[in-house]
């Protein structure tokens, strides 16, 4: 496939069990760019303090994404509201990769398009947070259960992956109001920055159209769908529907890469430990008369 100008990916929520990092990493195996925009919750820190679950494929995409850095590609990554803490040190760079709080992109067709992964106009997350982290345990919930769906669709023979979640996104009367207020949210924004789009995350739901003369574009994620937005030469801004090739609970390449453990303490030393205490004898240098 031809070299693109750009790939925008946002909500690849490594650091959890569902991120789809296999089918992440076939799909950058197949799609380059001169340029990589990475807009918000990149690394999932709020479920990373619940535990981690790091697995090999997802230790791949951080150096694939390193290495393009290093390489030349421009790398600038937007942090949301599930990696937060990077926040604090937008304006840096750090491994070839620049940090923003947003970023506006010029494309080739001369269009100007504000990134940023949008989580600002979740009233949710802005104002209750406590709900928020609520609602991403109960999403987290969601996804273990849609592992025990998959693996009773093998069992009768159904062909295909089916996301629960996504399910109830299409189908839940508030849930649809939800995104389309986010949607709106956005936009208006987008044209107070005097931009002529946006390029967001944040709600799962990847998307390409007009807004009231603003062209809005949300990259989706890497969860359910596993969606990106790229950039042709031209400026043509093209979403690619990638899908869940292999879920990522049956990915022979996901396993967890163990964290460092502390060494036990040697079985001598405890013994040792437990000996009375005894003056130490002065110490005798070779050549020095004492």
């Amino acid at each position: 496939m031809p070299k693109l100008r750009s790939i925008f990916l946002s909500d690849i929520h490594l650091g959890t069990r569902a991120c789809q990092a296999h089918s992440l990493l076939e799909f950058l195996r197949d799609y380059d760019a001169e340029h990589l925009f990475l807009v918000g919750d990149i690394i999932d820190f709020w479920a990373m303090r619940r535990g981690i679950y790091w697995s090999t494929s997802q230790n791949t995409v951080v150096q694939k994404i390193l290495k393009r850095a290093r390489h030349g590609v421009q790398v600038v990554l937007v942090p949301g509201n599930h990696d937060e803490a990077l926040r604090e040190h937008v304006g840096v760079s750090f491994g070839h990769i620049q940090l923003r709080s947003d970023y506006v992109h010029k494309a080739a067709d001369g269009r100007r398009y504000l990134l940023m992964h949008g989580d600002e106009f979740d009233q949710i997350t802005k104002y209750h947070r406590w709900l928020a982290v609520l609602g991403d345990r109960v999403y987290e919930l969601v996804v273990r259960l849609n592992a025990l769906l998959s693996w009773l669709r093998r069992r009768l023979g159904i062909a295909g992956y089916w996301s629960l979640s996504g399910y109830a996104k299409r189908k839940v009367k508030h849930a649809v109001h939800y995104i389309f207020d986010f949607e709106d949210g956005v936009a208006r924004y987008a044209r107070e920055r005097g931009v002529d789009g946006v390029i967001c995350g944040h709600i799962h739901s990847a998307a390409v159209k007009d807004i009231d003369g603003i062209r809005y574009i949300n990259c989706g994620d890497w969860v359910d769908s596993c969606t990106a937005i790229v950039e042709h030469s031209d400026g043509h801004m093209e979403l690619v529907d990638w899908g869940v090739r292999v879920p990522a609970w049956d990915s022979p390449s996901e396993k967890v890469v163990p964290l460092p453990m502390p060494p036990p303490k040697p079985a001598v030393a405890v013994l040792e430990d437990r000996r009375p205490h005894r003056r130490p004898e002065p110490r005798r240098m070779a050549g020095v008369d004492q």
